[in-house]
């Protein structure tokens, strides 16, 4: 490797892309195209980036597999950056695997984050986990800016598992190694997210005046709030994770009832239960039920039939934490040995929160990475974004197949619990 390839590629790992530009911008060999390319990439012009990785991967011959090898978990952080979301990380898990065979470790714990954080930004945990687990922040000789990097991807796994104190000692452990490292972008974005800390994360319903009547009032949690209140024996109606239970139980029980039940698939079991919990300790009126559950202001006796159907599924599946009773007017929830309800709502409402959530990232997405983000289809996504820019809400770049998508950041708060799929539902 001659001098000015040596001294590019150090002007990289500083940050300094201009630097590194002015070494090997004239030159068309494959290592000045790879290093071209990642300056590129630092500098925000990942389509141009793309273009140039590739071609220094074409220009690696066969012999150079670790070259190629280098240039496929380049490109893979390029894609990353553009959200382009396209099947699962497998080559770059293989990527990685030829790079800790022929010794580079640095470069194969860098595939293996980014494939990592590509499994987060999907919201697969189990996936991510199972990357990140072999990783060990102490590992001497690790470089500084690496280390903040791997931090940060165990903070955002911490926090979207609510392990609140794991993500501080990771975002903290992630500051030291941004500190040594000297990369300002390291450091703004362990900033960033430890402020996220302090920001609400969810909305605690109240109950109004105790009679089913009053207006619900709200308290706004940050995540280390949230984690408490779904540890204590609160009966909790999860509206974030679409599930119902006390993460007290565990303890308390023998082991034949359930910690959480999820309602994730049964959208009409799971509005119920919440409205019933909004109106406790009072009870909530059939038509309010009605309204909720099967979305008409104009109930008749169907409707009322099939209420009385679906209490008594919700009832049957509610039976380890609570009773629903009838009442002169409705029905009302009475938890089991008198623990408290709680509603834990996301911080902003609409069915589009998520969508929103991901878009606030600041990164440009195409409607297919969001279609595969939230597990809904292109078309569906296509209407929710139509309908958020006519409110102004989000807007477009590009034309086609190289459309993509921004919003405004959440200002104020925690997106993490609005993500698709952020948390394991049991």
């Amino acid at each position: 490797m001659d001098s000015l390839i040596t001294a590019a590629a150090r002007a990289l790992a500083a940050g300094d892309a201009l630097g590194a530009l002015q070494r090997v911008a004239l030159r068309d060999d494959p290592p000045a195209l790879a290093l071209r390319g990642i300056a590129m990439a630092q500098l925000g012009e990942h389509p141009r980036a793309r273009e140039l990785l590739r071609r220094a991967a074409r220009g690696f011959g066969a012999h150079e597999e670790l070259a190629r090898a280098r240039c496929v978990v380049a490109e893979a952080e390029v894609a990353l950056a553009l959200r382009d979301l396209k099947g699962p990380p497998h080559a770059l898990v293989a990527a990685a695997t030829v790079l800790a065979t022929r010794g580079d470790r640095a470069n194969a714990l860098q595939a293996r984050l980014i494939a990592a954080r590509q499994w987060l930004l999907m919201g697969r945990l189990g996936e991510a986990a199972a990357l990140l687990a072999p990783i060990d922040l102490r590992e001497p000789g690790m470089p500084p800016a690496l280390a903040a990097v791997a931090a940060l991807t165990l903070a955002e796994l911490a926090l979207r598992s609510l392990r609140v104190a794991a993500a501080r000692d990771a975002l903290a452990q992630a500051r030291e190694a941004a500190a040594r490292a000297r990369v300002p972008a390291l450091l703004a974005e362990v900033e960033e997210a430890l402020a996220a800390l302090q920001r609400p994360a969810a909305r605690r319903l109240l109950p109004g005046d105790g009679d089913g009547g009053g207006v619900a009032r709200e308290q706004l949690l940050r995540l280390d709030d949230v984690a408490a209140l779904l540890a204590s024996d609160v009966l909790v109606v999860d509206a974030c994770r679409h599930r119902l239970g006390s993460g007290s139980q565990e303890e308390e029980g023998s082991g034949a009832a359930p910690t959480w039940l999820s309602l994730a698939r049964r959208p009409i079991l799971f509005a119920l239960a919440r409205e019933l919990a909004q109106a406790w300790p009072g009870d909530a009126e059939r038509d309010a039920l009605i309204a909720s559950a099967f979305r008409t202001r104009h109930p008749d006796e169907t409707h009322r039939a099939r209420l009385r159907v679906e209490l008594g599924r919700l009832r049957a599946l509610v039976k380890p934490w609570a009773r629903i009773e009838a009442t002169a007017r409705g029905f009302a929830l009475q938890p089991l040995d008198g623990r408290p309800v709680a509603v834990l709502a996301p911080p902003i409402a609409g069915e589009q929160a998520s969508l929103l959530a991901l878009l606030a990232d600041g990164a440009a997405w195409s409607t297919s990475a969001l279609a595969l983000a939230l597990g809904d289809s292109q078309r569906t996504v296509q209407r929710a974004l139509a309908d958020l820019q006519a409110q102004g809400r989000v807007r477009s770049i590009g034309q086609a197949r190289a459309q993509r998508w921004l919003a405004p950041p959440l200002a104020g708060f925690t997106p993490i619990l609005l993500l698709p799929a952020a948390l394991p539902i049991e």
